[in-house]
């Protein structure tokens, strides 16, 4: 009774009943309701006020000439570091094969444990001193200038790594029979490299800078099938089908991160032991401005993704690998942080406790005169 009593000294809408002021049990509790529910919509408005909430808006993306950054670091179980090459090439006829610049590729065994990491493509880097064009003693101030093996363009082309050979002999149409033959792959131990990496893993991690037009990226197995006219007896010893191209895709992303992005392929792992073929993933890039509260703006991408594979048994001639095609959204999406004013967060307040008050008071009054009409009723004999 104690708390009861107390609880009516609580109401906060007390009745006029003739010369004095009358409080209820109930309106003491509605009292204390009303003012819990003020005081949590008090904390949600602060924390409105405190924190920013961001703001979407659509827009044409009508921006031309930019260049598309993509993050990757994938992990194959299963394929050793000397047989992955990254390529790319868009609807533009831009084409680049074996990329090495702003990746590394790290070696690993069949429990994960790294073995070791590098920066270059296949083999070992270029040699300091390959073997000259024309032989003989080198004058005083004379560079070295290593022979292309009769594909030069000119007196003065030099192919000093294996690479530069491969490629002179591309250019050319002609097909380079055997590694083996050439100084310049000898030496980097092309082959060799190949056959000490196999039962190995690796993990390829970096950057692509490409056009922002619609192409794809690919990690393609074997170095020498991006050259139909480049024919490697020892590399082709390992056949189409005998790549497996199980893959985990820690991350990857288009442009630079920002707060609230979500990559759904991050975490993603495909393993099919001992298949091989065509992994494809099909990418919708979504051009996105995210601007802080400070007005930063951070120009990135969101994309969404579908994934297809096809047996490499069925397609036979076509090389084992993972590739993402991407295309572009024409719409822009912007995202903006926006804090509430100062002027609109007190009007806020002023609404929540005006309003909640208000409401209450209805509320009490209702039940008030509610339990008077029933008392009343009750003391005639006419409530049953």
């Amino acid at each position: 009774m104690d708390i009861l009593n107390k609880l009516k000294n609580l109401d906060a809408y007390p009745k006029i009943k003739d010369d004095f002021y009358d409080r209820t049990r109930s309106g003491g509790l509605i009292t204390v309701i009303s003012s819990i529910i003020i005081l949590l919509l008090f904390i949600s408005e602060i924390r409105l006020y405190i924190y920013s909430a961001t703001e979407t808006k659509l827009i044409v993306d009508t921006s031309r000439g930019e260049k598309l950054r993509v993050n990757f670091d994938v992990t194959f179980p299963h394929l050793a570091c000397a047989l992955v090459s990254v390529d790319t090439m868009d609807v533009s006829g831009e084409q680049h094969y074996d990329i090495t610049h702003d990746i590394v590729k790290t070696r690993i065994d069949h429990t994960g444990n790294v073995i070791g990491s590098r920066q270059d493509g296949v083999g070992a880097p270029k040699i300091e001193r390959p073997l000259q064009r024309h032989g003989g003693r080198l004058e005083h101030g004379e560079s070295y200038c290593g022979s292309c093996f009769g594909a030069e363009k000119s007196d003065d082309h030099c192919c000093n790594s294996c690479e530069e050979v491969q490629e002179a002999y591309r250019n050319r149409g002609w097909a380079l029979t055997n590694m083996d033959l050439i100084d310049q792959c000898k030496r980097e131990g092309f082959v060799q490299k190949i056959k000490e990496e196999t039962g190995e893993g690796c993990n390829i991690k970096g950057f692509l800078e490409v056009n922002k037009v619609a192409g794809n990226f690919h990690f393609a197995c074997g170095k020498s099938f991006h050259h139909p006219n480049l024919f490697v007896p020892e590399i082709l010893d390992l056949q189409l089908g005998s790549f497996n191209i199980s893959h985990r895709i820690n991350h990857l992303s288009f442009g630079k991160k920002f707060p609230g992005v979500v990559n759904p392929l991050d975490g993603a792992q495909w393993k099919e032991p001992g298949l091989s073929g065509i992994y494809q993933y099909f990418i919708k890039v979504v051009p996105t401005i995210y601007t802080d509260i400070r007005g930063r703006k951070i120009h990135s991408n969101q994309f969404s993704v579908t994934e297809h594979y096809r047996d490499g048994n069925v397609l036979l001639k076509s090389p084992s690998g993972i590739y993402f095609f991407y295309d572009f959204s024409p719409i822009k999406v912007i995202f903006t942080e926006e804090n509430k004013s100062l002027l609109h967060f007190l009007t806020s307040i002023c609404a929540i406790i005006g309003g909640v008050f208000t409401v209450a008071g209805i509320l009490d009054s209702f039940i008030y005169h509610g339990q008077r009409a029933i008392k009343k009723k009750q003391e005639l004999g006419k409530y049953r």
